[in-house]
């Protein structure tokens, strides 16, 4: 596989959008962290759906990762006042 489709399946397989906010570090990675989140999200529950998770282990690995992102944004400091509204 080439470089080039290399990237291109990436790209597809993770799937990154703009950021728009207030552009600091701390912001930045708290949004990849949350596209990344949302991306495990999908595939949980693709999982579950399909019938390849049961409901219980699915919940088990959302709250994990719930908690993981909640930590990644109390470290990075992110409070409603420093999102720029």
């Amino acid at each position: 596989m080439t470089e080039s489709n290399r990237i291109i399946k990436e790209n597809f397989i993770y799937p990154r959008s703009r950021y728009y906010g207030q552009i600091t570090p701390e912001n930045l990675l708290f949004n990849a962290n949350l596209q990344e989140f949302s991306q495990k999200i999908t595939y949980i529950s693709c999982l579950e759906t399909s019938g390849k998770l049961s409901p219980d282990e699915a919940y088990r690995q959302i709250k994990k990762i719930w908690k993981q992102l909640k930590k990644s944004k109390k470290e990075l400091g992110i409070t409603p006042n420093t999102n720029g509204m």
